[in-house]
């Protein structure tokens, strides 16, 4: 299976001290792996690099297919109307398919809210917005930051049908999680642990 997604001994560095310890990866189409790792550990950082949104200090992360990520805090812009929002991500990410803005909004949860500004959502609300955007701007690789937080267990349920509908046409996901570990059935799911930097003794 074509593999999506690499990290050979990659770290990043803060005033010049590693976050985590190297991290290597391989990931293929089909699979999800869960990042795990106590508070502080660079679990986000991680995700940031792999998204290319952080560069590697040291070591490579090399990306096969278009990634999409999703961070803690929903990336949408509050003065725009949720279709606005959505029309802007297939905009910028000059993407040639997927779904509409208002099929996207109703396949997660938020139907006719297309004009509602994005500022006037509730939490759980931008984040099922946030989940409409890997809709309508499909990547083979989602990278998906703490994808439960803000949601009740129905939203929890759509996030786990999305996941199980991706890996299923051979996408591929990374997601960190502490709240609830994924239920996408008979999906290939893989964890990682990563390990914060320790230093060297003086």
């Amino acid at each position: 299976m074509r593999c999506l997604l690499e990290a050979h001994q990659a770290t990043f560095t803060r005033a010049g001290e590693a976050v985590f310890e190297p991290v290597d990866l391989t990931l293929p189409g089909g699979q999800a792996l869960i990042v795990r790792g106590v508070n502080g550990a660079g679990k986000t950082t991680l995700l940031r690099l792999l998204a290319g949104i952080l560069r590697p200090a040291t070591g490579e992360v090399i990306r096969h297919a278009p990634v999409a990520f999703l961070g803690h805090h929903a990336a949408v812009k509050g003065d725009l109307s949720c279709r606005e929002n959505l029309n802007f991500r297939r905009r910028f990410a000059a993407a040639a398919s997927g779904l509409e803005p208002a099929h996207a909004l109703a396949r997660v949860g938020l139907a006719g809210l297309g004009l509602r500004p994005a500022r006037s959502l509730s939490a759980g609300q931008r984040r099922r917005l946030g989940l409409a955007a890997l809709l309508v701007a499909p990547a083979a690789v989602w990278l998906l930051d703490e994808p439960y937080a803000s949601l009740d267990d129905e939203g929890c349920g759509l996030v786990d049908e999305l996941l199980a509908e991706h890996l299923g046409h051979d996408g591929s996901a990374v997601l960190s999680t502490h709240q609830r570990q994924p239920q996408i059935g008979g999906r290939r799911q893989e964890s990682m642990v990563v390990e914060p930097h320790r230093r060297r003794a003086a």
